[in-house]
C-alpha cells in the first residue's frame, strides 16, 4: 500500500495526481457532460472528492481506476439534476461562447453512443483497461461488460458505414 500523507506531503501528492490524471477525467467528462464548462464542473468535483477522501490506494492505477468511477458518477448525478431537464443549453451556446474541445471523430461517435455503453467503450479503448477490470469498476458481472463492448462495436460499425 502507498504510505498515508499528511499536510504538504498530502497536497504535493494531490497536485502529482491531478497532474497527471487531469487530461483523461476531463475527456471522460466532456464525453458525459457534451459541454467544456459542465466538464471542468464535474472535472472539480471528482478532484475534490479524491483531496478529502480519506480511502487508501494500493497504487497509482487504483488511484486512476477510482477517479474514473468517481467522475462517471459524478457526471451521471449532474445529468440527473432538475433544471438540466427543464433546459437545454444548447440554446445558450451562442451567448456563452462556448469553446470546442479537439476530438476525433471516433471519440465523437463514442460520445454519441448510450450511457451504459458509453463508459465501457471508454474505459477499454481510451485508458486501456480489459473488461475484467471495468466489470470490477463498474460492479457489473464480466459477461454484461463484454456484451456491451461488443453491441457497442456493432452500433460504431453502422455508423461508420
Amino acid at each position: 500500500m502507498e504510505q498515508e500523507l499528511s499536510g504538504t506531503g498530502k497536497e504535493q501528492e494531490f497536485t502529482k495526481v491531478y497532474e497527471k490524471f487531469v487530461d483523461d477525467i476531463f475527456r471522460l467528462c466532456y464525453s458525459f457532460m457534451k459541454n467544456q464548462m459542465d466538464a471542468e464542473d464535474a472535472v472539480q468535483e471528482t478532484f475534490l472528492k479524491y483531496f478529502y477522501t480519506d480511502r487508501k490506494f494500493e497504487s497509482m492505477e487504483h488511484r486512476k481506476a477510482w477517479l474514473i468511477v468517481t467522475a462517471s458518477n459524478q457526471c451521471k448525478d449532474l445529468l440527473k439534476q432538475q433544471w438540466r431537464k427543464r433546459k437545454d443549453l444548447k440554446d445558450y451556446k451562442d451567448i456563452v461562447g462556448e469553446e470546442k474541445v479537439m476530438v476525433d471523430e471516433m471519440m465523437e461517435l463514442v460520445m454519441r453512443l448510450p450511457e451504459k455503453y458509453k463508459t465501457s467503450v471508454y474505459l477499454y479503448y481510451y485508458e486501456g483497461y480489459d473488461s475484467r477490470e471495468i466489470a470490477h469498476l463498474l460492479h457489473k458481472p464480466d459477461s454484461t461488460i463484454r456484451t456491451y463492448l461488443q453491441k457497442a462495436r456493432k452500433l460504431l460499425r453502422q455508423e461508420l458505414s
